[in-house]
């Protein structure tokens, strides 16, 4: 049997689509929400190229603006307006990813920050309406283009309680879609707290604090075609918590070197065990992170940002590497790693990005927050 192009593209749709109707858990009898393992795995790859070289370890070091994603409680430690951004290539070049971020100073204690975070497959070729089963063949001035798309948009707000203690909170609302096939909202809200003991900071991060709720919609009339039992159906999922524990210390090695160490360690309740290390139930994701700076305006940093373990392939490290400059008010990151630990086959993943702190002085004065 030869499959029209129209059943291929159908096919490949259904795929992409399929965690909309399938590949999911029971739903919960009381509420027909079905809880999942991955609906905000987007968001789940970090910001900012700074936290990223250092394999993400920055719950407890976050202090400057992208602080809206690590722990929002970390906010309270910009004194002066931000904004950053930073673009990576995932997967080979496959998925454009985007971050976006300022930070806005109210008061000596208090901060308000918005996010904006985008990863997305675009261009993808939509060649339902361009076969013709008159000819066999496809007509190219049929065919459009559409976008794979995952959209959040945190609100943020920090305050100090004290010298010591910082707690904080976001509003995040996400938007998912498949062109015009499906689409989904969500909405969900983080918590955080720092506590500075002097040497050593501590953090906890806990993300969808009280469930992420996303519902699906589905345009039942593109899938006319496809036999029932296969379509998607538009459901309500529940992102489960997820708890981020850090600490971090800064060493002043010499008068010109400085070395920040930290270390992470994240807590899911969503049965996650396939690939990560797990017990009773919990998974935990480990995180260790170093920074190494010359004289405030260069930077050296390396990291671990995940441990996984399978059957096939063992237990995995994923590294990270990464360089900044801090040229006065701004700061120029670069982060490198990779996905799936090193020789991953799903390609290697290059972070930029760029900080600016409104009214910092210049070139050799202290180091922006990044």
């Amino acid at each position: 049997m030869i499959l029209s192009p129209r059943r291929v593209w159908l096919a490949a749709l259904l795929l992409a689509a399929a965690p909309v109707a399938q590949a999911q858990d029971a739903p919960e009898p009381s509420s027909g929400r079905t809880a999942v393992k991955y609906g905000a795995e987007f968001l789940a790859s970090g910001v900012g190229a700074r936290a990223l070289g250092m394999g993400g370890a920055y719950v407890a070091h976050a202090n400057d603006v992208t602080a809206g994603y690590w722990n929002v409680a970390g906010l309270d430690g910009v004194a002066t307006p931000e904004a950053a951004y930073m673009h990576a290539e995932r997967f080979d070049g496959a998925v454009s990813f985007d971050y976006a971020a300022v930070a806005y100073p109210l008061s000596s204690r208090s901060t308000l920050g918005v996010t904006f975070v985008r990863s997305a497959v675009d261009d993808i070729a939509n060649t339902l309406d361009a076969y013709d089963p008159a000819t066999g063949q496809v007509n190219p001035d049929n065919v459009t283009l559409f976008s794979a798309a995952d959209n959040a948009l945190f609100v943020s707000y920090a305050r100090g309680i004290n010298r010591a203690l910082s707690v904080g909170a976001s509003a995040k609302v996400i938007r998912r879609g498949v062109g015009e096939f499906a689409s989904a909202w969500g909405y969900s809200l983080d918590v955080g707290a720092q506590l500075d003991l002097g040497r050593v900071r501590l953090g906890v991060n806990v993300q969808d604090a009280t469930g992420m709720v996303q519902s699906w919609s589905v345009d039942d009339a593109r899938f006319a075609e496809v036999p029932e039992e296969s379509r998607p159906v538009g459901l309500t999922e529940v992102v489960l918590p997820l708890a981020r524990l850090g600490a971090a210390t800064v060493l002043p090695l010499s008068e010109d070197v400085g070395m920040t160490l930290a270390a992470d360690l994240d807590l899911g309740f969503d049965g996650q065990a396939a690939n990560v290390l797990d017990a009773a139930g919990v998974s935990f994701r480990p995180r260790l992170g170093a920074e190494m700076t010359f004289r405030d305006v260069l930077a050296f940093r390396a990291g671990i940002a995940d441990v996984a373990t399978s059957e096939r392939f063992g237990t995995q490290i994923t590294p990270s590497v990464g360089a900044g400059v801090n040229l006065g008010p701004l700061a120029i990151d670069y982060g490198f790693g990779d996905f799936g630990g090193l020789g991953s086959e799903l390609g290697f993943s290059h972070r930029v990005s760029l900080a600016y702190r409104f009214g910092a002085g210049s070139l050799g004065s202290a180091s922006p927050a990044r």
